[in-house]
């Protein structure tokens, strides 16, 4: 029964995807749904995009191991990214009217910046959409109770997933996701409320909770735990402000001030939802220790699902599997899209001279597909689990995009020349580090080249312009 209202659900929102499909006319509609987003919808695409399976999986799993420290990136990092965002980035980028982050870099710093941070952006997220298609594996498995392998679910949930992404772009994607997010909070309430029963209430999980040491967050006053806590921090919520699928709910925005509001009122509901899979993990640790124990030797990823088959009713099931559902097909639509959107426009447009509006449409839908069929390739033969993947995917955008992105808004005097400085000093610290480094270094790559990317910046922008320059037009650079 429960597979079979599964398969209800999935065919109903690929079906409200595709109906928001006959309102993409151009690249415009299928990118940014022609900025035509009410805040409430803003709202929704925000809080959905982000709200995946690292969220419902992979953050209570990695509560469970490490307590409330384990989990700085997520949720606490990306909550902040999106609020920083509507704060100090939604109102300047909105202004400047554009179709992806790389049209940013590309009329602030010119043709090189942009293939090389489009370039980084899309490789970002090969990560993040493999995390969520994993966990679609995972979950038909679960539900059909190994009927479906983890692998065929892993392609018919792709699959479908790219039939209304597809055709229907940022419409489809916003329209599912305001489905999907009332779903999502629904599910989760109630599922947070009959598991409150089944232990004894919420004050008896956070007590244990709290007695555990599970609420230790900031890390003792030595350099390395420090060090390491920022490392942690700043991953997700400087690294993910350059990505695409932020940019475009900005710019799907219907006014300056839905862009910023929408997104800070999405990161705060993100942030705050959060915590209910956290509580329903460590609920399943009072509820059943020995099934905990025995799934954190063969897949941690398991417990939250395992619990709410064993203990919970058929109605429960049905809307956490249906809130899980929504959290994974809401942010893999939209992680499929923005790369794919980005290439097109900011890798493949300047190749191809004089190609029409609709033209340019079609080689977006095509290389969707694309993208879709190697980040399946990639979640495949992926080892890393749900939440190792996402908050990995943000490193190569943290040292190639973050510090362009900044200081191109902020400080006027920064130019091409500094760009590709802290482009390539980001970039090439972070490498040596990884492939040279100690197994722990003491600062973290993905810090390391932080702050060599600023230090590139800095001296890019104050020498003279020689080498790498470009020219950057100073109508395209006042903009």
């Amino acid at each position: 029964m429960l597979l079979w209202f599964v398969i209800i659900y999935w065919l109903i929102s690929v079906g409200v995807g595709l109906w928001a499909a006959s309102r993409v006319k151009n690249t415009a509609d299928f990118a940014i749904a022609g900025r035509h987003l009410p805040f409430y919808m803003v709202t929704a695409t925000v809080f959905a995009t982000w709200f995946g399976a690292e969220v419902v999986l992979g953050i209570p799993a990695t509560f469970l191991e490490e307590g409330l420290s384990g989990v700085v990136a997520d949720p606490f990092g990306a909550a902040m990214c999106l609020i920083l965002v509507g704060l100090f980035f939604a109102a300047p980028l909105y202004r400047m009217k554009l179709l992806t982050i790389g049209d940013f870099y590309k009329r602030r710093y010119g043709r090189k910046v942009e293939v090389l941070t489009t370039i980084a952006i899309v490789i970002s997220y090969l990560g993040w959409v493999g995390a969520q298609i994993t966990a679609l594996g995972l979950v038909f498995n679960v539900v059909s109770g190994g009927e479906i392998s983890q692998l065929v679910g892993m392609i018919i949930g792709a699959t479908t997933i790219l039939v209304y992404t597809v055709y229907g772009g940022m419409w489809a994607v916003a329209v599912t996701d305001l489905l999907q997010m009332v779903i999502i909070v629904a599910g989760m309430l109630y599922i947070g409320s009959e598991v409150s029963g089944m232990v004894g209430g919420v004050s008896v999980v956070v007590d244990h909770a709290s007695k555990a040491g599970m609420f230790n967050f900031w890390p003792s006053l030595n350099s390395t735990e420090v060090i390491a806590f920022i490392a942690a921090a700043i991953t997700m919520m400087f690294g993910s402000m350059p990505q695409q699928d932020v940019f475009q709910r900005v710019q799907s925005s219907k006014t300056i001030h839905i862009a910023v509001w929408a997104t800070v009122l999405g990161g705060v509901l993100y942030f705050i939802f959060a915590f209910v899979p956290m509580f329903l993990a460590y609920s399943a640790k009072l509820l059943d220790p020995q099934m905990v124990e025995n799934l954190i030797a063969v897949d941690y990823q398991l417990i939250l699902p395992t619990m709410v088959l064993e203990h919970a009713p058929m109605a429960a099931q049905i809307l956490f599997f249906g809130a899980l559902l929504s959290a994974i097909k809401s942010c893999a639509s939209a992680t499929l899209l923005a790369p794919s959107v980005s290439f097109t426009e900011n890798i493949l447009k300047p190749m191809l001279p004089n190609l029409s509006d609709q033209q340019e449409l079609s080689l977006m839908r095509k290389v969707t597909f694309i993208f879709t069929v190697l980040v399946t390739i990639y979640a495949i033969n992926s080892e890393h689990s749900i939440f190792e993947m996402v908050e990995d995917a943000y490193q190569v955008t943290l040292v190639m995009a973050f510090v362009p992105l900044v200081c191109g808004v902020y400080w006027r005097r920064a130019n091409n020349q500094g760009a590709l400085f802290a482009i390539f000093f980001g970039l090439f610290t972070w490498l040596a580090i990884m492939v040279f480094g100690a197994e722990e270094p003491l600062v973290p790559a993905h810090l390391a080249g932080l702050i060599a990317s600023i230090i590139g910046m800095i001296i890019g922008t104050l020498l003279p312009e020689k080498l790498l320059s470009e020219n950057v037009t100073e109508e395209s650079y006042s903009s």
